[in-house]
Parts: C-alpha cells; structure tokens; sequence
C-alpha cells in the first residue's frame, strides 16, 4: 500500500499538514470555509487549493474537477458532540456533516475504483463525546463506512473496537495527548478505515510488550529567563476552542491547569503558550498578510489536532505492510461485547485496556501508546506575556465567589493566589466594578447578603459580576 496523495476536509489550521511534513505525502487540496483558518491557510499552503465547502467535495470528485486522493483526513465539527456544543449530534447541522463526510469517501471511492485504483484510506478524529452521543452518530459512521444494511446499534460504544464490514474495515482508538510529549490532557477519538485489503488495526492498536508509562512528577515552581514561574499540574486539561474569550466555568478554571503564575501575578496561557501545547511551530498562527486577532489564534489552536499524536499515526501508517494482528473473529470471540455480522463480517469492542489474546498475544488498546514522550511544561512557556492577559484582582476573586457559592472544589493552591490577588484592591473598588449587573443564581443580591459571602468578603476584599469578570479578563481584540 503505498500513500502518495492527501485531501483534507474540514482542515482548520491544518495540523495534518504539520504532522506528516516528512512522510512525502502530497496534499492535493483543503476544504475550510472560516475566515481566520482559511487566511492561515492561504499565507502558509499557497500552492494548495482550498475547495471552500465540504458539500461540494463529491460533485467536485465525481466531476474530475478536484483529484481523488489516497488518504482523505478530516475531523467535522465536534461541537455538535461536545459538552460545549450541547451534544445535539445529528440534530445539529454540524453533527450531520459527518454523514457527509461518508458521502465525500464513497465518491472518491468510486472514481478510485473506475481508475482501477485502492479505495480511499480514511482518517477521521473527533471529540471522545461522540461514543456517548444520544443520536448513534458513531454508529451511522461506522455502519455506513463498513458497508452495513443497518445501522449498528451497541449499549455503550467502547473506547477502541474494530469492524470488518462488507465494504470495508474500520479500526478506532482513544489516545492522549500528553504520552505524545505534550504537556496537555487531551483524549480523542482516531478513527482510521480503508478496503478489504487494509487492516487498520494494525496502525491504531500495538502489540503490549511490557508496562505502560504513567506521567511523571516535574518541579511546578522555577525560574526561567528571569522571571519566576508556579505552574498547578504537570500538564493541562484540554485546550477549548473559546480558551482565553469566555469563561464557561469548567474543571481547569478550578485545577489551575490553564493558568500560570508568573512574577506573583496569574495570567492565562498566551496564544504562543497554546501553539506549543499542541505541538506546533512557535507562532504559526502569526500570519503576517492581514489582521490578526487573540481570539482568533485561541480558537485556530483550540479547534485543531494534537501535532504528535497524529504525526505518530501517521508514521505507523507510511510502515503498515499488512495484517500482522490477524485479528479473525475466531481469535477475538472471547466476550459477549464481539458481535457476527454474518459472512465472516464482525464489530469487536476492545473496551480502554489491555485485550489478552489465545497463544499469549496482548493488545494495547488504552490511551496510552507503548512507547510513550513527555514534555515539559516549562518548556512551553514564555516569558512575554501581556499585560491583559493577567487576571485582574476583580477577577481572581470572581472564580472564588463561585467556588463558594457553588460549593466547588478548588487547587488549594490556586485559591491561596487567586485570594492574595485579589486582596490588593479595595473593598470600595470591587463593590463598585462588581454590581454592573445582576448576579446569577447561586449569588446572593447586595442588599441581603448570606452569613457565608459575608465571611468571605471579609476574608477577601473583592467580589465580581459575571459581566465584569468577562470584559476585564476574558475579552480580546
């Protein structure tokens, strides 16, 4: 199987791109219609066209007016699946281009099969969420990908399984960014399919040799070209797409694994910070031919893949030479979660661990690969931040108030900052900044103020509306 051709739908800033630099893949077109990417995307790929709306793909393919690729990548919108998103999944118009996403395979598949050619190799990532999503978006995927007459519909969708279909075979697995060296918790979905000839397993599982890695401890207080650093974690939670635009009041505001101490003082990681976090070239996002704001280098980033982890798939891929598993159903029928589809057809959950298998074979199935990296996070940070990235003593007592109010745990650690912040303004000041609007439901109104937000007003001269907290800390330009 030889891969020498890549069309990219839903591209985004391109990490595919960034990923697969060294495998002598050729990228034959993009498909991004959001203005920021696709400027990005004309400064640094300026030879490659971009098709603009993935709706147009198959009639573009079938009409010979764009070439049919080896390797199709895409990762359609996962908002739809996300807790962000409000996990409306087919019901959401974004959800639904991930059927089309099928219908852009099976039109290059056809002009690939009328040329004589393979079919297409798919590779698909997505948000962990969509294995829950109430509308079996997983389900319509894989069936309509393999070939099935009806959907397949499973209990709960494991975190890696396989199917072998009529038309094709499809492999998928959860993997986590941070045993990829970089220093960010970020779990996703990789999805990867292609002909009967093509055993994707291969590529996505891994034989288990000997112990998996667990992230390892680093010094989270440091000096570093002057100025002195605490970090909360030794990694951070996922990276959002509205990181640093809105606050949406989610487990890293309260672990501390997206902010940084620095000087004294606690700020928000900066636009260069969240570059190298997903493993791209410092300040890739910078393009220079036209306007570009923070919030559009956050959200580029934020919405993008995990430059190693996909670059790691893409290594095993360029060595796949076949079927060295030789996962048959008959190997595998060990469990009640294995499922005959008939004519030698089959759907196996591999669930999150380690699978034993007859004759002493273990497969890796777990988030974590066999050989694992581990970056540093004071590797990644800079030293140049500015200034109104720095959480105001305004805001740094709002996410106490809501720590309070909502009776939610917090780093104790951040708390202490978050409170020695805030104590540098007056009581006067926040009073008079903090009632720009009415508070929301778990607040208590200025006039009848509770027993517990009098104690921690006295403990902590600051408190902060929603409203406040967002224009002064969250706002960029």
């Amino acid at each position: 199987m030889k891969i020498q051709t890549v069309g990219s739908i839903c591209s985004g800033i391109e990490a595919a791109s960034v990923a697969w630099k060294g495998l002598d893949w050729d990228f034959c077109w993009f498909s991004e219609i959001a203005d920021f990417p696709s400027r990005l995307l004309a400064e640094k790929y300026p030879t490659i066209t971009n098709v603009g709306d993935m709706n147009d793909i198959p009639q573009k393919i079938t009409s010979d007016e764009i070439e049919s690729p080896d390797l199709i990548c895409g990762g359609t919108p996962c908002q739809a699946f996300s807790l962000a998103g409000s996990q409306n999944g087919l019901n959401d118009d974004r959800g639904n281009l991930t059927l089309k996403f099928v219908d852009i395979i099976e039109a290059n598949d056809a002009k690939r099969l009328s040329k004589g050619k393979a079919r297409t190799i798919v590779f698909w990532e997505n948000v962990e969420g969509v294995l829950t999503d109430k509308t079996n978006a997983f389900g319509c995927l894989l069936s309509s990908l393999a070939g099935l007459q009806e959907v397949l519909t499973v209990g709960k969708w494991p975190n890696s399984g396989i199917i072998h279909g009529p038309k094709r075979n499809i492999a998928w697995r959860i993997l986590d960014a941070k045993f990829f060296g970089l220093p960010q918790q970020r779990r996703r979905l990789y999805v990867m399919a292609g002909g009967k000839d093509f055993f994707p397993e291969n590529v996505l599982l891994e034989d288990n040799m000997s112990a998996l890695a667990t992230y390892p401890h680093s010094d989270l207080v440091f000096n570093k070209d002057g100025h002195s650093f605490e970090l909360f974690r030794e990694y951070t939670d996922c990276l959002y797409s509205s990181y640093g635009t809105k606050w949406n009041g989610n487990a890293a505001a309260y672990n501390g694994s997206l902010f940084v101490v620095q000087d004294g003082r606690i700020r928000r990681l900066t636009p260069l910070e969240c570059e190298r976090l997903m493993g791209f070239p410092d300040n890739y996002t910078l393009i220079t031919n036209s306007e570009v704001k923070k919030t559009n280098r956050y959200q580029g980033v934020g919405n993008s893949w995990a430059v190693p982890v996909v670059g790691w798939i893409g290594k095993r891929l360029k060595e796949y030479t076949g079927d060295k598993l030789a996962l048959s159903l008959e190997k595998i029928d060990f469990t009640t979660n294995t499922i005959d589809l008939g004519n030698g057809y089959y759907y196996a959950d591999f669930g999150k661990g380690l699978i034993p298998l007859p004759g002493g074979k273990v497969i890796n199935c777990t988030v974590t690969p066999e050989e694992c990296t581990f970056g540093k996070i004071e590797d990644v940070i800079s030293t140049d931040a500015e200034e109104e990235l720095y959480i105001s003593p305004v805001g740094c007592y709002g996410m106490v108030r809501r720590k309070e109010e909502r009776n939610l745990h917090m780093n104790k650690r951040l708390e202490e900052v978050l409170r020695q912040v805030s104590s540098q303004m007056s009581m006067e000041e926040i009073e008079k900044r903090s009632r720009v609007q009415k508070r929301g439901r778990f607040s208590t109104p200025p006039d009848n103020t509770s027993q517990k937000e009098t104690s921690l007003v006295s403990e902590i001269p600051e408190v902060c509306s929603r409203k406040d907290e967002q224009q002064l800390t969250f706002n960029f330009g």
